[in-house]
């Protein structure tokens, strides 16, 4: 029988780093960059982040980047793989929408690789679009072989 998750909020700068660098390494396929995977871990010591656990065993984490007064980003999420499917993202996802809404924020953003070009993307594309987010549009902005897909979501929807 699977263990069911808690999620809390990480306060320290230094577990919230290491939550994402434990995470983002286990998902090889979406971060193959050291280098990314060290911005990420370094820039999510300043935000608000969450981390899923079973008993004492870290399942997958989320952080929220503000982008405006008006609107945040998930700005990373992982769940490892063995815990994909078991609830663990919706938990983290939700943890991090109350707070968007105690903040004021209206609207959410999430950037992915866009549906199509990359299996292990398309199964994020259809979580989030589970979770209530709307293409918006897909732009350059990463190199021509990874488009990025913008979706948005209203917070009070």
């Amino acid at each position: 029988m699977p263990k069911s998750s808690s999620v809390k909020q990480i306060i320290s700068p230094d577990d919230k780093e290491t939550v994402c660098r434990e995470i983002l390494t286990a998902l090889p396929n979406s971060f193959e960059d050291k280098y990314s995977i060290d911005e990420y871990a370094v820039n999510c010591r300043m935000l608000p982040v969450w981390a899923a656990y079973a008993d004492e065993e870290l399942q997958g984490f989320i952080a929220l980047r503000e982008t405006s007064p008006y609107a945040a980003e998930i700005y990373a999420m992982g769940v490892k793989k063995e815990y994909q499917r078991r609830k663990v993202g919706k938990g983290l996802f939700t943890s991090l929408l109350n707070y968007a809404r105690r903040q004021g924020y209206e609207y959410l953003q999430v950037k992915t690789v866009k549906q199509g070009v990359y299996t292990e993307f398309d199964t994020a594309n259809t979580f989030y679009q589970s979770l209530g987010f709307r293409e918006l549009e897909v732009l350059p902005i990463w190199d021509e072989n990874n488009p990025c897909q913008i979706y948005i979501r209203n917070v009070n929807f």
